[in-house]
């Protein structure tokens, strides 16, 4: 499975962390964030993380900024991500399991870092339900 990662200057400790304990659990992870603390434009790491759900050359995506607010804006206005705003298991579990998320977004200012791990290991993990939650994933999209 490969997970596409992206985060601005405020997730930086958190990527790093994130992308050590994927890589243990044998999950491939392409890095597209910044791997420094300096100020930078949240959008250009979420554009080649989207592009990649996207085009589905990734299977998951994770984002990491700040609030988790607008990685999670740009992430959406690509049509074939679902790209859910998380700090806890449970939105996490239901991102997934009934809106069919393909990204999850971290607010690195608001979370702890044990907190995101449990996060990403329940949004793997998680499947859709489909169903009734089917039809209601189809009509996000605007054609």
């Amino acid at each position: 499975m490969t997970i596409a990662i992206g985060n601005d200057h405020a997730g930086t400790e958190y990527k790093n962390l994130i992308v050590d304990y994927l890589t243990k659990q044998g999950f491939t992870v392409v890095n597209y964030g910044t791997d420094h603390e300096d100020s930078v434009d949240y959008p250009d790491f979420v554009h080649p993380v989207a592009q990649s759900i996207d085009k589905q050359t990734a299977d998951f995506g994770i984002l990491i900024c700040g609030s988790g607010n607008g990685v999670s804006m740009t992430a959406n206005k690509y049509q074939n991500v679902r790209a859910a705003l998380c700090w806890n298991t449970e939105l996490a579990e239901l991102a997934r399991s009934h809106n069919n998320a393909n990204i999850i977004s971290l607010p690195a200012r608001f979370i702890s870092k044990d907190d995101s791990i449990e996060m990403i290991k329940t949004f793997i993990s998680t499947s859709f339900e489909a169903g009734r939650h089917q039809r209601r994933v189809e009509k996000i999209k605007i054609s």
